[in-house]
């Protein structure tokens, strides 16, 4: 509580201390000796407050003040004042800087802040998924180091911020990331980089699509054509050539609706703009639900199938998209493993990071046909995936979902013993959850 200081009443205080100092010397004959004593009582009785200042300011726990009287009354006011101020504007600023970065981990943009010299001093989470950025130990590293482009180094060191430009991500091969620079603060800057790779893919998905159904279509609506001109107008065929023509029309159809609705599902994936990060996917619980699905579709050819799946681990991304890259990868190894092989599907930590492998003992893959595996409509062998009624989009489905989650599939195969595809999702992805699978 603040008391008003009244200096008459402190001023009073000493020279009536000195007065009676003065008239004790005086009375014993030794005036200039009570003079002096009174004086030094005076002078020892600051320094002891001074110490108790001191000791309350550097090394007492307690906010609140030592009782005592006088002027020094006032100056510890005045300081628990101060101190209570300052508390309140620590309490104040540490709540707009917590609602700073809550809003700053909201944008739907990477955002980091570097100095004049570029060095890092902040960043939120997007920022560390999209370029690799550790926190906090990459605080106060170059943003060069961090974004190594030739082209960025230009741009950075031009100073000329009027437009955005676009790199390939440090991280990721397959995107394409858009980066603005604007001041911020007096001398910092702040970049907001953006995922624009399916801006710039959109118009060759479309001459693709195009390209790619023109080309797949055009076998099976020839054989559709080729019967149905085979069949006399009046329909007399024979029973075994017409059984025969309905067959095969009825396959090709069949081929060309799957092949249509996996270029569909191709092409809403690329096109997708649902943001991969903000939503918890349970996988576990998926692939649980595929198992179902596997053991169904393994009636025919009774492979020995099993699941690793840990309950606990779950990642942030779109639910739909990693099913379908699963399922892709799952279904594949019963397609093309032969009967009674064995398929090992696991779902677990590898180091920091969630790894999801499907491993078969198949016939394996060559060398040669591995880097264009994930290329729309490649195949190793066109009878027998014409056989097993494969498309040629499923892995090209796998490699865009995972490029959307900054994962890539990896192949691993020997001829003749098998193949594991896998992939693996980076710490920033993870988060682990108590589950049951009953619930």
């Amino acid at each position: 509580m603040y008391h008003r200081f009244m200096w008459f009443k402190s001023v009073l205080r000493v020279i009536t201390f000195i007065s009676l100092t003065s008239y004790l010397g005086y009375y014993f004959d030794q005036f200039a000796v009570g003079v002096i004593c009174g004086g030094i009582v005076i002078l020892a009785w600051q320094y002891w407050r001074l110490h108790r200042l001191n000791y309350w300011l550097w090394h007492s726990k307690k906010i609140t003040p030592p009782n005592t009287r006088g002027v020094w009354a006032n100056i510890y006011e005045g300081i628990y004042a101060v101190k209570l101020n300052n508390r309140n504007k620590r309490k104040a600023l540490g709540e707009i800087i917590r609602r700073f970065r809550e809003g700053a981990e909201a944008l739907p943009d990477a955002a980091l802040v570097v100095d004049e010299k570029g060095n890092i001093t902040w960043c939120n989470r997007l920022a560390r998924i999209e370029l690799g950025i550790r926190w906090p130990e990459d605080t106060g590293q170059n943003i060069n180091d961090c974004i190594r482009s030739a082209h960025f180094k230009k741009f950075f060191k031009a100073q000329h911020f009027d437009h955005p430009i676009e790199i390939t991500s440090p991280i990721n091969p397959s995107k394409v990331l858009e980066i603005r620079i604007v001041p911020y603060a007096e001398q910092d800057l702040m970049l907001l980089i953006r995922d624009v790779t399916r801006v710039i893919q959109i118009e060759n998905m479309r001459k693709d699509f195009v390209a790619n159904v023109s080309h797949e279509l055009k076998t099976p609506l020839t054989v559709i054509n080729g019967y149905l001109e085979m069949i006399p107008e009046d329909g007399s065929m024979p029973a075994p050539m017409m059984h025969k023509a309905i067959t095969e029309m009825r396959s090709q159809s069949i081929r060309m609706q799957s092949l249509i609705e996996e270029l569909l599902v191709l092409s809403r994936i690329e096109a997708s703009t649902e943001r991969a990060f903000e939503k918890l996917v349970n996988v576990p619980q998926v692939l649980w639900q595929i198992q179902a699905e596997a053991e169904a579709l393994n009636r025919d050819k009774q492979h020995r199938i099993f699941f690793d799946i840990s309950p606990i681990l779950y990642v942030y991304g779109i639910e739909t998209e990693l099913r379908s890259a699963f399922s892709n990868l799952i279904f594949n190894a019963i397609h093309y493993t032969q009967p009674r092989g064995v398929i090992q599907v696991t779902w677990g930590f590898e180091g920091q990071q969630a790894k999801f492998s499907v491993k078969d003992n198949g016939d394996g893959i060559a060398a040669e046909h591995i880097e264009r595996l994930t290329e729309r409509f490649y195949r190793v062998d066109k009878a027998r995936s014409r056989t097993t009624g494969g498309s040629g989009l499923g892995l090209s489905i796998v490699k865009h979902v995972l490029s959307h989650h900054n994962s890539k599939l990896v192949i691993d195969s020997v001829v003749g013993r098998g193949t594991e595809f896998s992939c693996r999702f980076s710490p920033e992805l993870i988060s682990l959850i108590e589950s049951d699978k009953g619930n």
